[in-house]
């Protein structure tokens, strides 16, 4: 296994540094990115409402830079949401998708875009269960599988970078997979664990059973 340096086992551990310092090193971590960089511009530069990149784009890539492997690794795609309340059908949804795509071509096989004011209309009968009508793009991170997915980041108007982490950043930074019991959804989070320590065999993956919550 890689050697992971003190400075982030400190950011991984709660009390050892505060949560500011965490946004700024995350912050930092993704300007080293050409790609996600590339990616954040082109969403702020369509104007795209309460749009934000999420998930693994993040904290894979923090998991690469941590373990000083290829920026790419492991990474299947780019999540890419935002929300719309005012058309909820799938032509506007495509259409948002199509321009993003055009902003980026060399990406667009990877990228990932989703309205997530209709997320509630297709979500039962692709996955079996319901899912509530959701109130702004960042309400759908309490809903991940995992703790540790629920991070997004945007480019601001004056090129600074957003962070929002609704359960706090350090288990991205202990690399630890903690699971998120607002939705039951054991499957997927096993799922999910099971393939992510193939490919980064320092992560921890909390069970779904596990007495911690």
């Amino acid at each position: 296994m890689t050697l992971i340096s003190q400075h982030y086992i400190r950011l991984g551990t709660p009390a050892a540094a505060p949560e500011e310092e965490r946004i700024d090193v995350l912050a930092g971590m993704i300007r080293q990115v050409p790609h996600l960089m590339r990616i954040l511009s082109a969403v702020r530069d369509l104007g795209l409402p309460d749009a934000w990149i999420v998930s693994g784009a993040i904290y894979q890539t923090v998991w690469n830079l941590m373990t000083d492997r290829p920026l790419m690794h492991g990474i299947k795609d780019f999540d890419i949401i935002y929300f719309d309340g005012t058309d909820l059908s799938y032509e506007a949804e495509d259409a948002v998708i199509q321009q993003v795509n055009a902003a980026l071509p060399d990406l667009s096989g990877l990228l990932e875009v989703r309205n997530q004011a209709r997320v509630h209309l297709w979500y039962q009968q692709r996955f079996g269960r319901p899912y509530r009508p959701l109130d702004c793009a960042m309400d759908s991170l309490t809903t991940y599988a995992a703790r540790t997915h629920a991070v997004a980041a945007k480019l601001t108007k004056t090129g600074d970078i957003a962070i929002h982490a609704p359960f706090g950043l350090a288990n991205i930074f202990a690399m630890r997979l903690v699971p998120n019991y607002t939705i039951q959804n054991a499957e997927t989070y096993t799922e999910k664990g099971a393939r992510m320590q193939q490919n980064w065999p320092e992560l921890t993956v909390v069970p779904w059973d596990s007495a911690e919550r």
